[in-house]
């Protein structure tokens, strides 16, 4: 289950009961910190949490700040500010990060189609493809041309929702921009300068959880799927076998379906990664031969080299060109360095490996990386630190 989704379940339950909630929101980062833009997490009046938006050092002072917005009635933001790692060790948050974090503070009104996460709801139902949501969290000046807090939600398809008045320069020009950070990829933070004001933007990009096919439905594919539907993946799993291919042996699976060796070349493509864990030599030969002309960008396969060696050449007799189909989205052996042995080690390698090949990057060991942890932000201006506060890291 992905953090939204927890975050609209525990939302539902909280609206069911009458129980007010407010939201915080990461919106900018400067320097280092342990989440990101778009980090969430649900505060209700009572006090209770879900979601995160750092390690466990802001919660308790933005629990405690976002009940006051739920009496207030009016979003805010906050600013944690580590960059002086001495005094934040001694008097701060102890975040250790030397980053700046800002996050917007917003009561939830339950009556109100276009709250953040009601829009971030319509999003998440069945969508299979990026979005940008831009989020106004700063103004300064007079005549502030946006609220604080509005929104606006672009999909791929092109289509926009959200709360921000259509039609004006800003909207313009912010849509430009989140039409740009659709097309790279790429989260920013956006200034605008709306005749005498200045307003910020959050531009966020929301992913699609990630679907894996799993083609083999043994003992051994168990884990590898208990760990991929735990990081929010919509897993199915496919097997020949009757006798293995149930529901009840794969819990956390979207889908468990029996499809017979004849009939994989009928299957549809799709963008799923792929798992070939089937311990049937021709199972995984006919699946291979299916998917290469699938758009899928990772192909893993179970077992020795020599196997894929024997494989691609049976493939090459029928598609001379099976090699280059295949280079750069075939993984085999499957699974990261990791030294696994058991069945619970093997799947946290390969679920690893599609995590860095999702990321794109190299994996190995962050020590021995020159680079930092995460990409700076796109910002065309400089952070702005506004409601500057310290906290206790404690909850």
């Amino acid at each position: 289950m992905t953090e939204l989704q927890r975050l609209i379940i525990a939302y539902d339950e909280h609206r069911t009961a009458g129980r007010a909630c407010a939201l915080a929101s990461v919106v900018d980062v400067a320097g280092s910190a342990y989440r990101r833009p778009g980090a969430r997490m649900l505060v209700t009046v009572e006090g209770q949490l879900t979601g995160a938006i750092s390690g466990g050092c802001l919660e308790g002072d933005a629990r405690r700040r976002a009940r006051q917005t739920i009496l207030q009635g009016r979003p805010t933001v906050v600013t944690y500010d580590s960059t002086d790692p001495d005094d934040d060790l001694q008097f701060g948050a102890a975040l250790g990060c030397q980053g700046v974090v800002q996050i917007l503070l917003e009561p939830l009104d339950f009556h109100n189609p276009d709250n953040p996460l009601e829009l971030l709801r319509r999003w998440a139902g069945g969508v299979e493809a990026l979005a940008v949501v831009a989020t106004v969290f700063g103004m300064a000046g007079t005549g502030a041309a946006a609220q604080m807090g509005q929104r606006l939600l672009l999909t791929a398809d092109g289509n926009t929702q959200g709360n921000l008045l259509a039609g004006t320069e800003l909207y313009r020009a912010i849509l430009t921009d989140a039409h740009a950070a659709l097309a790279a990829g790429q989260p920013a933070t956006r200034h605008y300068a709306a005749g005498s004001s200045t307003v910020r933007v959050c531009l966020e990009l929301l992913r699609p959880p990630v679907r894996l096919t799993v083609y083999g439905a043994g003992n051994d594919v168990q884990p590898v799927v208990r760990l991929a539907a735990g990081l929010g993946w919509r897993v199915q799993v496919v097997d020949g076998r009757p006798a293995q291919a149930q529901a009840q042996r794969f819990p956390e699976a979207e889908a468990v379906r029996v499809l017979p060796l004849g009939q994989v070349e009928q299957e549809p493509h799709d963008r799923s990664f792929a798992l070939l864990m089937t311990h049937n030599y021709y199972y995984d030969l006919a699946v291979l031969r299916h998917l290469l002309a699938a758009p899928t960008r990772y192909i893993g396969l179970l077992g020795p080299r020599k196997k894929y060696e024997r494989l691609l050449a049976d493939l090459q007799q029928e598609v001379p060109e099976a090699a280059q189909q295949l280079e750069g989205r075939l993984y085999s052996p499957i699974g990261l360095n990791l030294g696994g042995e058991t069945p619970e080690e093997i799947a946290l390698s390969i679920v690893a490996e599609i995590q860095a090949v999702l990321a794109g990057r190299p994996a190995g060991f962050l020590r021995d990386s020159p680079h930092p942890i995460h990409p700076p932000l796109h910002s065309n201006g400089a952070l702005v630190v506004e409601g500057q506060a310290d906290a206790a890291c404690s909850l």
